[in-house]
């Protein structure tokens, strides 16, 4: 991630702006219906998290509960990471037989 005005830029580290993510979501983000946190916490290069989606009221999702992996590779931020739903759900934009978004 890169901060600046004009044609100046600072890159903010990796790691710097994982530690931004955790603790946004570890406090849990907005009505509380998503949270997220490492899925191991001695795992020094942040890679491997885990997530829960609580559905949204008026919705096919209402009250499901669902469970899910992402995986921050090195070149994150600049690259997404990978999103492997645990729980069954039935969206267009996941493989319903890996769960892999």
């Amino acid at each position: 991630m890169t901060l600046g005005s004009g044609g100046s830029s600072v890159v903010v580290p990796r790691n710097f702006r994982l530690l931004e993510e955790l603790e946004r979501g570890e406090k849990g983000i907005g009505d509380g219906t998503v949270s997220y946190g490492m899925d191991d916490g001695d795992d020094i290069y942040m890679r491997s998290w885990t997530g829960t989606i609580i559905g949204p009221h008026n919705t096919v999702h209402e009250g499901r509960i669902y469970q899910l992996k992402l995986f921050c590779d090195k070149d994150y931020p600049e690259k997404p990471p990978s999103v492997r739903f645990h729980s069954r759900v039935n969206m267009t934009c996941v493989n319903h037989e890996t769960g892999a978004v």
